[in-house]
């Protein structure tokens, strides 16, 4: 019975991360934004993992969401080209930081990635 339990929660990792609730967009900019003024400390701070790995589960999760509509038939947010650049910290958070408080108090980390994709990558 412990082995079936167990090979179930492996089964099921991968999806309860991908629907995991994703953080609120303030307070990942609150927390990035304090990082920042740590400079070269930040990397010794626990955040600055969760933070990563927040960004990490928000795209994969917006990856699911453009292979469904794909799949659907329905026109994805964001079309990315085959090969395409990463985005830098910078680059994330100017984008974040640009969307209006109000806006940005309604949205979620994966919300605001969105939001960058699209607004790079839009589908014509």
């Amino acid at each position: 019975m412990t082995k079936i339990a167990f090979v179930l929660l492996l089964a099921l990792a991968p999806l309860s991360a991908a629907n995991a609730q994703n953080m609120p967009l303030d307070q990942f900019l609150a927390r990035a934004t304090a990082l920042e003024k740590k400079g070269p400390l930040a990397l010794m701070s626990s955040d600055l993992g969760r933070l990563k790995k927040e960004m990490q589960n928000s795209g994969k999760a917006i990856g699911m969401e453009r292979k469904a509509a794909l799949k659907a038939g329905k026109t994805p947010a964001f079309c990315p080209p085959e090969k395409q650049a990463g985005f830098s910290p910078k680059d994330i958070l100017g984008h974040f930081r640009a969307i209006p408080a109000a806006q940005r108090a309604r949205m979620t980390t994966r919300d605001g990635f969105r939001s960058l994709l699209a607004n790079r990558y839009p589908c014509r």
